[in-house]
């Protein structure tokens, strides 16, 4: 390796390390804020709060990463440009390609490193993390529930005024709210002295052992006018045992499909398998409904003949263009009523099958999703470069300043368009390959463009082109009022 080529990846790596540990602190805090209602007031020791922040951390590194990229060549390569470092090189006969040959290798080779990483750290982190935040209700029984305030635990709304023994699982003043399934408000309190929180790391169910209470019911009668006879009612116990199904506790906003979907956490040859097999039962089902419904809507020859008083003769060359005036009035009833409930029939079976296909498509599209994401991210990386590198080179600007305007603009877009591309092929509105690479398609000709500009040493906006055609215009102005007077 030339000395050229050290001093460039040198002076690229130290940006770039700096760089990307200060976007990942920013973004790991990012974390801690989404996240911040599973941490606060939860109970929780340092190590399993480490834990957290350790299994959510490789999901960042798609986003830190092609951002740390582009920031660290605009930086580097405008340094370079501000320094005239480019002047010497060019005037030693050593162009911009040839200066990029180096760092272009390297970033090759990260985003290989970034490939693997998606392929293979991401999905263990994520299923490590999944997992963790399903159980960690499991690892410590008292963060289910917060000391003085209601707490939403599966069906039940529970607050006590204070916890104490060793994991905090002994509660006293225990106040509970059972939601009701229709949603027309919670009709059952139960309040009791003290109780126990009781759980195993080999069970799903946590048990809320409840001592000396009261159990009140609101009952609701058939009639309204006799609400008032029935207003509530009231039992007392000694011990009462809830059962609450812990998989439900953590099923927070972030990233729906990310908890509730095992895709983020399979590699690529697993995502493969999977979508064959998905694809499999979505086309088998297809099948099998649309036969279903064939054979629904076929109609039978006998189907209003038997027990009829009217006998049909066969018309010697065709039917009557109504087939209903064959019938008397009571079966002409009988039939548009069979035929009106038929047709209903098979639209509720229509619309239950649309929406049934509508979710398979969807599981399909976020595999692909997952699988495609684990290419653009390395693609990405050497897309941010060929962004970065020429357009620090003709701003000629290094630092924190202008570069870091260029860097967040270009990011930003990169990121918007990739996230509505993901959301609208979730949805089925495009396929999930333009989805997923959509982004990089728009920005790849910005690369080139950039890459060209700078390798012939044109601006990043050439003026004259703007400002001829309106010199122009004033000059005949100008002549024109000459001329007149």
């Amino acid at each position: 390796m030339k000395i050229l080529d050290k001093y460039l990846l040198k002076t690229f790596l130290i940006t770039f390390t700096t760089v990307f540990v200060i976007l990942f602190f920013i973004f790991i805090l990012q974390t801690i804020w989404l996240f911040i209602a599973e941490l606060a007031g939860k109970d929780l020791d340092v190590t399993l709060i480490v834990k957290f922040l350790l299994f959510s951390m490789p999901r960042i590194v798609p986003l830190v990463l092609p951002l740390s990229v582009l920031l660290s060549s605009i930086m580097t390569f405008g340094n370079l440009a501000e320094n005239y470092e480019f002047a010497a090189m060019k005037s030693s006969g050593i162009s911009l390609q040839r200066a990029m040959r180096g760092l272009t290798i390297f970033i090759v080779f990260l985003s290989v490193i970034a490939f693997f990483f998606a392929n293979n750290v991401i999905p263990y982190a994520e299923y490590k993390f999944i997992n963790f935040r399903k159980n960690i209700a499991q690892l410590k029984p008292a963060m289910a529930i917060t000391e003085g305030q209601f707490s939403d635990v599966g069906f039940y709304n529970i607050k006590v005024n204070k916890k104490s023994g060793e994991n905090g699982n002994k509660l006293t003043g225990i106040t509970i709210h059972k939601k009701s399934v229709s949603g027309d408000g919670g009709k059952t309190v139960i309040k009791a002295k003290n109780g126990e929180l009781i759980s195993s790391e080999q069970s799903s169910i946590l048990q809320l052992v409840l001592n000396n209470g009261n159990y009140y019911e609101d009952i609701t009668p058939k009639k309204f006018n006799d609400r008032k006879k029935y207003p509530f009612a009231k039992s007392s116990f000694k011990k009462y045992t809830i059962n609450i199904d812990l998989s439900q506790l953590n099923n927070v906003d972030v990233d729906e499909e990310k908890v509730t979907n095992s895709n983020t956490m399979l590699t690529v040859s697993e995502l493969n398998y999977t979508l064959d097999s998905l694809k499999k039962n979505y086309k088998t089902e297809i099948a099998s409904y649309s036969e279903n419904i064939n054979q629904r809507t076929i109609i039978q020859n006998k189907t209003f003949d038997n027990n009829s008083n009217v006998t049909l003769t066969k018309p010697k060359k065709k039917l009557p263009s109504d087939i209903l005036s064959l019938y008397d009035n009571r079966k002409k009833v009988e039939i548009l009523t069979t035929a009106g409930s038929n047709l209903s029939s098979i639209g509720y079976s229509i619309d239950g099958s649309r929406f049934n296909l509508e979710a398979k498509q969807k599981s399909i599209n976020n595999h692909l999703l997952a699988l495609y994401d684990k290419f653009v991210i390395a693609y990405a990386c050497l897309m941010m470069f060929f962004i970065g590198a020429p357009l620090g080179a003709i701003i000629r600007k290094g630092g924190l300043g202008l570069p870091i305007i260029f860097a967040v603009l270009i990011f930003i877009t990169f990121h918007f368009i990739n996230t509505f591309g993901k959301r609208f092929a979730q949805e089925n509105g495009m396929t999930p390959f333009m989805g997923s690479w959509m982004s990089s398609m728009i920005l790849t000709p910005l690369a080139i463009l950039l890459t060209y500009r700078a390798t012939n040493d044109i601006g990043l906006i050439n003026m004259d082109i703007v400002l001829a055609p309106v010199q122009k215009l004033f000059q005949k102005i100008i002549a024109n009022k000459k001329t007149t007077t």
